[in-house]
């Protein structure tokens, strides 16, 4: 197989979903040429060709939703309702021919609304639509956020739930890759060098959406192609569908048993912002899409 030519440093990353691409996704570099030497590729398919790929994850607004000083944690839930559903990001260099990025200082963080998409922090917001009232669920400023360190392979792995969605966005799960912070009960200082989102599939969030609890949500879908992430993607000339993702059902034609997804973020550390872990480096300010009445935190 031929290295993929470099892309620029904002475009995407090919991401894979499920336990059906757990297996490629998780599978590091493979390396082509004579074996000495020779270019390498990212073990993962791209969800438009099937390709093997090595590129960058698209930077995009962190969004007006983060808050800093997350607990280092595997399982987020904190009884949240909804689809169970097992994440595993791998962090790889691009700058080092895709190599996975390991280390005791290395961490991956996550953070999107629950089931009727409300965030922890800003319960009072309303996600648009008709409704129900936040259910009180978990701790109200932590809920369905964490930080993980990643293993030897480069993956960090969580467990959470299926996001739900709020207006005008499409159903979506935030991350940041820090480094050089100290891993505690809190990831502290370092940097963060990438800041990004997964994006639900059109498919996925309709099957989704017929069911509770997140049917109780009476809210029309954004549409992929209407998201402004996707379109921040389009604008930058990047390949916006390489942000898709669809999750694979644990047991076939059963979501209630709940989802897997693997999903491979490459990343250039010496090219990042500086600054603090849980800050607002490397991903810009609070963009627009918020519910009504959020309110971005100060932040440090």
């Amino acid at each position: 197989m031929e290295t993929t030519p470099a892309m620029g440093r904002r475009q995407a990353i090919a991401l894979g979903g499920g336990a059906a691409l757990a297996t490629t996704a998780m599978a590091g570099c493979a390396t082509t040429g004579d074996g000495g030497g020779g270019g390498t590729t990212a073990a993962s398919s791209s969800p438009t060709t099937g390709e093997q790929v090595c590129v960058l994850s698209p930077e995009v607004t962190e969004g007006p939703y983060y808050l800093d000083g997350q607990l280092v944690r595997e399982d987020i839930t904190e009884g949240k309702q909804g689809f169970p559903l097992e994440l595993a990001v791998t962090v790889v260099d691009y700058a080092d021919g895709c190599a996975p990025l390991a280390g005791e200082n290395v961490a991956v963080e996550i953070w999107h609304c629950d089931a009727w998409g409300y965030y922890s922090g800003y319960t009072e917001a309303s996600p648009g639509g008709q409704v129900p009232a936040e259910d009180g669920e978990g701790d109200e400023d932590s809920f369905l956020r964490g930080v993980q360190p990643v293993d030897g392979e480069g993956t960090a792995r969580f467990r959470t739930i299926v996001p739900g969605w709020y207006s005008p966005r499409v159903t979506h799960i935030h991350l940041k890759v820090h480094t050089e912070g100290e891993v505690d009960t809190t990831y502290e200082g370092g940097t963060t060098v990438h800041t990004g989102q997964l994006l639900f599939s059109d498919a996925f969030c309709a099957e989704v959406a017929e069911r509770e609890p997140y049917s109780e949500h009476v809210l029309e879908l954004t549409a992929i192609e209407e998201d402004q992430v996707y379109r921040e993607a389009q604008s930058a000339e990047g390949d916006p569908d390489s942000m898709v993702v669809t999750p694979a059902p644990v047991t076939e034609g059963t979501p209630e048993d709940g989802y897997t997804l693997a999903v491979v973020v490459g990343v250039t550390p010496e090219e990042s912002a500086s600054g603090g872990g849980g800050g607002m480096a490397g991903g810009g300010g609070p963009g627009d899409g918020a519910p009504e009445g959020a309110t971005p935190p100060e932040q440090p």
